[in-house]
């Protein structure tokens, strides 16, 4: 994919927008959004989505990416 592309795809696609189809018990915390996450169980939410830098990370099983990944 041209560097153009992945520019222009991120400037338009909100990540939050995007992980709430899939993290629906999202909730803002701070400057960031934390939830349950889509990769592993769990009962207490360590999923966070970072919008400012437009990516994500669990502290529980330790996947993260980008819009992207």
């Amino acid at each position: 994919m041209a560097r153009d592309a992945v520019a222009e795809i991120r400037d338009r696609i909100d990540i939050i927008d995007l992980i709430q189809g899939y993290v629906p018990s999202l909730k803002k915390a701070g400057r960031s959004f934390k939830g349950l996450c889509p990769f592993h169980q769990e009962k207490s939410p360590s999923f966070v989505v970072f919008p400012d830098s437009q990516n994500f990370h669990c502290f529980g099983c330790g996947k993260g990416g980008d819009l992207f990944t």
